[in-house]
């Protein structure tokens, strides 16, 4: 296999580097002793980090963050499994229509949606409730599950489930024992991804979020439009060292490179 050679491997350094960039300097400025944004030069200080306690607001929204992307993951995964079933295995009237219907969300932006979801979440009643926040992200996170649900599907092999039926295997059976940990990996990678996007969403969660469902980006794009502090990073430090223990337990009890293979044919 050919090397990368110094051209490549330059562009490649410094891509990563551009990419990684403002995770470290947020990081950075998280220890600052200081009242202001800056990076530590003499001291480090976990002065913002303990202020986190004083300010509920956003243990509260953290909290219901995690809630929310967890339901919304779940159902969403929940209604994917059998819809990429269906679109893999069968051929009928109306598969395309359908299929394009499903992926939708992805081909509007989120500043649309949110006005619409306000807009209809009002007109019925639904205004300010956690049940439209939770009906609003499962549409909108629901194309990754089933993309990526649908490319374990598809390239699943089907003399597998048929050597199952001929042995005797029911209809649940054959889900349970075959079916079903063929297409895990894109379960698994379907509904992380269904999470983060849920957990990250702002742009069309600010517009149907109120003081008691809070997420904790609205919370953080709220406290910036009043305070310029280093509490905001001492939070998204926070989330991204959560996030970085959940990939490094996800690799060590599943496989993160089955996940990332799984997003990889996705993406194909």
């Amino acid at each position: 296999m050919k090397k990368n050679g110094p051209l490549a491997l330059a562009f490649h350094t410094l891509f990563v580097v551009v990419m990684l960039a403002p995770i470290v300097v947020v990081c950075l400025v998280a220890f600052t002793p200081e009242g202001f944004l800056s990076i530590p030069t003499t001291s480090f200080s976990l002065r913002w980090f303990k202020a986190i306690a004083n300010y509920p607001e956003f243990v509260r929204a953290f909290g219901t963050s995690l809630w929310l992307g967890a339901l919304s993951s779940f159902v969403t995964v929940l209604v994917a499994v059998p819809a990429a079933l269906a679109l893999a295995r069968y051929r009928f009237r109306g598969r395309d229509a359908l299929s394009a219907l499903f992926l939708s969300p992805l081909m509007i932006p989120h500043v649309v949606l949110g006005i619409a979801f306000l807009r209809f979440f009002t007109l019925i009643g639904f205004g300010g409730t956690f049940l439209a926040l939770l009906i609003a992200h499962i549409i909108v996170v629901f194309p990754f599950a089933l993309r990526l649900t649908l490319a374990a599907a598809t390239g699943m092999d089907r003399a597998t489930e048929m050597a199952a039926i001929s042995l005797g295997a029911d209809g649940f059976t054959l889900f349970r024992r075959v079916t079903l940990p063929a297409i895990l990996p894109g379960i698994v990678s379907g509904w992380a991804l269904a999470f983060i996007q849920s957990f990250d969403d702002l742009t069309m969660t600010v517009f149907l979020a109120t003081p008691g469902t809070e997420t904790l980006p609205v919370r953080m794009f709220l406290y910036i439009q009043d305070n310029i502090d280093p509490l905001v990073t001492s939070v998204s430090a926070s989330v991204i060292a959560i996030t970085m223990t959940v990939l490094v337990l996800l690799d060590r009890f599943y496989g993160l490179g089955r996940v990332l293979t799984a997003k990889g044919d996705a993406g194909r």
